[in-house]
């Protein structure tokens, strides 16, 4: 058995499908599983939780509310319980108090000046229409912060939100956008040429000019090979070109 005190990570899981909302209310764009290592918020959590649950290897396989599991550095689970009594408001994805809201807030307040109205509106559920005047390039850059915080509960938005921007584009004016952007925009840029957002449009609109795919393809080969094999695939240079491995 040991000390909760121990505690360095927080997993969250929400079971809930869409046809349980009625039963279940949840956010609309809210992750099944995300994770709380935010040092403050980890000691709320230990200050709520039960005193009387068991801190083993136990796991209750009843339908409960979820799952909320504490793990220590080595990575050992040392609890686990629903999120019930106490610990409910905090995980409640609704709860503009609880724990979902305020990484959607912290991503809102991280968001570039000319997409933070944007940014909110999307964070409380909403599907607003796109900013004026911002370039493509910060939205490469929005979207690639989100390395940065891969496990909270703002996850999704942090995705969703900035290819709900990229997608509507001409492939030119993507293409544009990658050659201004910067690093982190480029790993964003990446992401989103990989993704089923781009990739699923007719042939003719995958056409990218030379200089924005060597910029794709060469920042891929550093730093995300796993989606080099997509791209070599995808980005068109001609209609009936594809770059196709040997």
């Amino acid at each position: 058995m040991k000390p909760i005190s121990r505690t360095v990570r927080i997993t969250v899981t929400h079971p809930f499908a869409e046809r349980d909302q009625a039963v279940h209310p949840v956010h609309p764009v809210h992750p099944t599983e995300y994770e709380i290592v935010d040092r403050n918020e980890i000691a709320e959590v230990l200050a709520a939780w039960p005193p009387a649950a068991p801190h083993d290897d136990f796991e209750c396989m009843c339908h409960g509310d979820g799952r909320v599991s504490l793990y220590e550095a080595g990575g050992e689970r040392i609890g686990s319980v629903d999120p019930t009594g106490p610990l409910r408001p905090l995980f409640d994805s609704r709860d503009p108090a609880g724990l979902p809201s305020r990484h959607r807030a912290r991503w809102v307040a991280a968001a570039p000046e000319g997409l933070r109205a944007y940014a909110g509106a999307c964070a409380r559920g909403e599907e607003p229409p796109p900013p004026r005047g911002v370039p493509l390039s910060t939205v490469f850059s929005w979207l690639g912060t989100v390395r940065e915080h891969p496990g909270d509960a703002a996850r999704l938005l942090a995705t969703l939100a900035p290819q709900r921007l990229l997608a509507p584009a001409p492939a030119d004016e993507l293409a544009w956008g990658v050659r201004q952007t910067d690093r982190a925009g480029l790993d964003g840029a990446v992401r989103f040429f990989a993704s089923e957002e781009f990739t699923t449009r007719h042939p003719k609109r995958r056409r990218v000019p030379d200089t924005a795919r060597d910029l794709l393809l060469r920042h891929a080969r550093s730093h995300r090979p796993a989606d080099l094999p997509v791209l070599e695939r995808r980005l068109l240079r001609a209609p009936e070109d594809r770059i196709r491995r040997s």
